[in-house]
């Protein structure tokens, strides 16, 4: 065998030798990966089960509210601590808090470094009480500025202010919209509004301090033209004809507005008899 054989034969041992110890280190770096990857997922876990828990109530934030406070939160949303932050769903527990709470918006979000529940509540305050149908009767409660119905339990633990003045009468949920509406311009009627009623067709009335009850008509497209009316004849309806007694005011046709006025006395006919001839 010719030296330069006896080389060649040595460098191809050499290249063997090298891919092996090559893809032996390859097997040994994956392992490592498998193994700390599996550490730190298992550690992760860990930590996640025993260490992202609420122990405490301080560790329940509430902001955003005057109304609500974190008792109020803790109990309606029966939060039972030490609470696993891991098995909790943000959405469900919202959807619990807005049916219980006096509030318009809830989100609930899971905080990680200190591990923490914050929850935003943005206030639902009643501007009116209200009355419904339902199966088993009328039902009392409070309806908000866009028109939702507020139960009483909803109320309660809400502002300090003294109950809403207006009424809605027939409340629909069907009706929410054209109630916002009106509500919207409650102080701005030229007199105080006092009662908000639908019929049960929908037709819609008001009643206002000075003005009575006006008919509004169906809550359709031309509702903000008729308030526009409303609140034109609030401002200058000549006091004589407010003397005169207005039993109601129709607008239905807010063109052609009408004054129902109070039937005039029917004259009595003459009793006496003419004297009698001689």
């Amino acid at each position: 065998m010719t030296k330069t054989s006896t080389r060649s034969s040595l460098a191809l041992e050499r290249r063997k030798q090298l891919r092996q110890e090559r893809r032996q280190e390859r097997w040994k770096q994956i392992w490592r990966i498998a193994v700390l990857s599996g550490s730190a997922g298992a550690m992760g876990w860990l930590l996640l089960q025993q260490g992202w828990v609420v122990r405490s109530p301080n560790q329940i934030e509430v902001i955003g509210s005057r109304q609500v406070n974190r008792e109020r939160v803790i109990q309606e949303g029966k939060l039972n601590l030490p609470l696993q932050l891991l098995t909790l769903r943000p959405q469900l527990l919202a959807n619990q808090l807005s049916a219980g709470l006096p509030v318009e918006y809830v989100q609930v979000s899971r905080l990680m470094l200190p591990p923490r529940l914050q929850i935003k509540l943005v206030d639902r305050e009643a501007v009116a009480q209200a009355q419904r149908r339902t199966r088993s009767g009328f039902e009392m409660g409070f309806v908000d500025r866009l028109g939702n119905w507020m139960t009483r339990r909803q109320q309660q633990g809400g502002s300090n202010a003294a109950a809403p003045t207006v009424m809605v009468v027939g409340w629909q949920e069907a009706l929410k919209a054209p109630l916002a509406q009106v509500l919207a311009q409650r102080n701005h009627l030229g007199s105080a509004l006092q009662q908000v009623r639908f019929d049960p067709n929908g037709s819609l009335w008001l009643r206002t301090a000075a003005l009575g009850d006006i008919h509004l008509g169906p809550p359709d497209g031309r509702l903000a033209e008729r308030l526009d009316v409303l609140r034109h004849l609030s401002k200058e309806l000549p006091a004589q004809i407010r003397s005169l007694k207005v039993q109601s005011i129709d607008l239905s046709d807010p063109d052609q507005p009408e004054l129902g006025l109070p039937a005039k006395p029917v004259a009595k006919a003459a009793t006496a008899a003419a004297p009698a001839a001689d």
